[in-house]
């Protein structure tokens, strides 16, 4: 009889190198193996023929870059979604695209199973399987992590030196990584302790350390059309190449270094540092730009749903009803969010610079303190706050009739 298959969704590092040859050691079974390539650069180079050497029977490289950015990143940039005021959620839009393709591969293939390598303490599990549940829900689940006798990262390299398998990472460097288009993320190590300062020198990929930037400023413009980036300094740009030039910029003034104590889905604080330079750049470049072309009720609302719409990506909802509803609603807002914004880099700081849209609702005629436009009378001021302040002097008058008695 066939042996039954299963998709292993495969990285290379520490964990899923090893979890090739246990899923074989323990269910007897054909492991197919699937790299969703959504950025990690020179990561993947070899992957195949390792994958292969472990024990793998076919290993998939499948190209997400593209659509990752314009089909993830973006919606969620567009929406302004931050997770607790930091985090641009790097690692949370990253799963669910790469849960869809081992989803779409295991149905290929015939498999039964689909295997991560997220950790039972924190949130890549629940982005994996809501996204596995919600695309072919009669799929099984395997999570080592949960089941296994291997405790820790220390463990599971003792693992991998009894069964000769090759990993990216010794004792001596065990910070847990994840790379992508968008950041990268660094955890684990000497980082686990809130109290220490991050070095930043030997640990960032992606930037360097703001002491160490030019001492000249940078201008950059970035052109959007409803929403979207589209061009740097004039030239446009398909998305994906639009946030690697951008990531080159930002890094190289060390833009979007992010030091977290944030709150895990599953119940705890966990301790992070997240390199997003080009992310960085977008979100205050956007925000600028709305600032011009949105009304004060729509930016109020758009700002709390983004909370929201944060909430859902980081948990791991892409693929539910609210999440797409809030993404309808986020492009309708962001209809005339076109134009160009002016950005200062220096030192790890991005500061506003000027910003201009054929859209915006500031009128320099009716702003100015010279002499009022036909639309606004200073004199009209009197009755409005009148009306305004009404509540306020009833409540007074209420106190006062009542301290009298």
């Amino acid at each position: 009889m066939a042996k039954e298959k299963i998709v292993l969704a495969y990285s290379g590092g520490l964990d899923t190198s090893i979890i090739i040859a246990w899923l074989k050691e323990n269910y007897d079974c054909e492991v197919i193996a699937v790299c969703g390539d959504v950025g990690q650069g020179k990561e993947t180079d070899g992957l195949e023929e390792r994958a292969l050497r472990t024990g793998a029977s076919k290993c998939y490289i499948e190209d997400l870059r593209d659509e990752y950015v314009k089909d993830f990143i973006f919606p969620t940039l567009k929406a302004g979604a931050v997770y607790e005021g930091k985090y641009l959620l790097g690692t949370s839009h990253a799963r669910p695209i790469i849960a869809k393709r081992l989803v779409e591969i295991a149905l290929k293939e015939g498999a039964t199973t689909i295997c991560h390598g997220a950790t039972g303490k924190g949130n890549d599990q629940v982005r994996f399987e809501l996204t596995i549940k919600a695309l072919a829900p009669q799929l099984k689940i395997i999570a080592p992590w949960r089941i296994w006798d291997i405790k820790s990262r220390e463990d599971a390299v003792d693992y991998a030196q009894a069964h000769n398998i090759e990993i990216p990472v010794t004792k001596k460097d065990l910070y847990s990584r994840d790379r992508n288009i968008w950041h990268i993320s660094h955890e684990g190590m000497d980082l686990e302790d809130p109290a220490n300062e991050p070095q930043l020198d030997n640990l960032l990929k992606l930037s360097v350390p703001p002491y160490k930037a030019p001492d000249e400023a940078k201008y950059i413009t970035i052109g959007f059309e409803k929403g979207v980036p589209v061009s740097i300094d004039g030239e446009k740009l398909a998305p994906r190449p639009l946030v690697e030039k951008l990531n080159e910029i930002g890094g190289a003034y060390g833009v979007g270094i992010a030091d977290i104590v944030e709150d895990r889905l599953v119940g705890m604080k966990s301790r992070g540092v997240y390199e997003t330079p080009g992310g960085t750049i977008l979100y205050k470049a956007l925000e600028e730009l709305e600032y011009l072309c949105l009304d004060r009720d729509t930016q109020s609302f758009k700002r709390q749903a983004a909370i929201k719409f944060a909430e859902l990506v980081y948990d791991g909802k892409w693929y539910t009803p609210l999440r797409e509803a809030l993404s309808s609603m986020v492009d309708s807002m962001e209809e005339t969010v076109t134009g160009e914004v002016r950005l200062k880099l220096y030192k790890g700081s991005v500061t506003p610079a000027g910003a201009k849209s054929p859209y915006s609702l500031y009128n320099e005629n009716i702003a100015s303190f010279g002499d009022s436009h036909e639309l606004y009378s200073h004199k009209d001021s009197e009755g409005f706050i009148n009306l305004f302040g009404l509540p306020l002097k009833v409540r007074a008058m209420m106190m006062k009739n009542n301290q009298d008695k």
